[in-house]
């Protein structure tokens, strides 16, 4: 039985006679949250410690959060703040199972990590992926998680804007966070946020409040992004960006050796890629003397000014596409049109 046909079983159910009254509105919110809470799981991360007298290693919780079921394979999707520098992590699922979790891969600059438990897959109820490209401001949204360790917590509200800027835990901004008002507290994070068909549109990753708690301002990492990055993790352990064959100097290390210079230094050239053979040039040393090369100040028409603006670029850009590039060397502006590649 697929997503929708059990959904709407249980709204038949709780329309059955002889129940409560309930109105249409209440009964898609039961039928969501029974549809979905199966695939929602409680994320332990625990640290490795040694007692110095004894020399013994003992195991501390470190933090919790939430994460919901991926695929009967046993991959747990969460945000990667909650199991960074994490030693080992449990899962637990809606019956209270408790499994050991390993870590397949994480992307902090989107704040995705994706964990592995293995189980029966009669035990693991995949959530149904839906489609974030779509959302509308004003649509329904319901918000499973385990706010301050309570567990199976619902929450429903609205999509309360798009597209909103958050910076990630990779210190790189997320430009296309869905906002909701659905309460979302410390535990949640994780989570899934879903649609008033019980689809998954995006990961609960965090709130905007002075106080700690839910001030009703939420933000979600959405499934379209989710659905790109997590089979990479799968795959590869990382995610596999699309680009042209050069590493660059971060902000901080710009800033250093340079100054506050817009653009995005080319550091180094990876012989036979594309941006050698476009001749594109990296920093050279001589004579104890650094010699910039190409500063990359443009990308399709769009200005780069740190390294933030070029992530964000080329993340949705994909192998194979042509980008024209706007490079600055020795004062001089050079375009060039560079396929991109697997850099992985």
């Amino acid at each position: 039985m697929n997503g929708a046909s059990s959904l709407a079983l249980i709204l038949a159910l709780a329309a059955a006679p002889g129940r409560a009254a309930l109105n249409p509105e209440e009964q898609n919110t039961i039928a969501v949250f029974k549809a979905a809470a199966p695939s929602v799981v409680f994320v332990t991360n625990i640290a490795v410690r040694t007692d110095g007298f004894y020399m013994d290693d003992f195991a501390v919780p470190q933090g919790s959060g939430s994460g919901f079921i991926w695929d009967r394979e046993g991959h747990i999707v969460t945000n990667y703040h909650v199991v960074a520098g994490g030693d080992a992590f449990l899962v637990t699922l809606r019956d209270h199972t408790e499994l050991q979790a390993a870590l397949v891969g994480a992307e902090p600059r989107k704040d995705i990590a994706v964990l592995r438990v293995k189980a029966a897959s009669d035990k693991l109820k995949p959530v149904e992926p839906g489609d974030s490209a779509r959302l509308q401001v004003g649509q329904k949204t319901l918000a499973i998680g385990n706010p301050f360790g309570l567990d199976n917590t619902l929450t429903t509200g609205i999509v309360s804007a798009l597209g909103r800027q958050v910076l990630s835990v990779g210190r790189v901004t997320i430009r296309d966070m869905i906002q909701t008002d659905a309460a979302i507290n410390p535990g949640n994070s994780g989570g899934p946020l879903l649609d008033s068909d019980g689809r998954l549109i995006g990961m609960n990753m965090m709130i905007y409040s002075p106080s700690g708690a839910s001030a009703g301002i939420g933000f979600a990492v959405p499934v379209d992004t989710i659905k790109r990055i997590v089979p990479q993790l799968i795959k590869y352990g990382r995610s596999v960006p699309a680009g042209i064959g050069v590493s660059v100097l971060r902000d901080e290390q710009k800033l250093r050796l340079l100054g506050d210079i817009p653009g995005v230094v080319v550091r180094e050239v990876e012989p036979g890629l594309p941006a050698a053979r476009a001749g594109v040039s990296g920093i050279r040393f001589s004579r104890g003397r650094l010699s910039l090369g190409d500063v990359i100040v443009g990308v399709d028409g769009q200005p780069i000014k740190d390294y933030d603006d070029l992530y964000n670029a080329l993340d949705r850009r994909q192998v194979g596409d042509v980008v024209e590039f706007l490079f600055l060397r020795d004062g001089k502006r050079r375009k060039a049109r560079i396929e991109l590649v697997n850099v992985f």
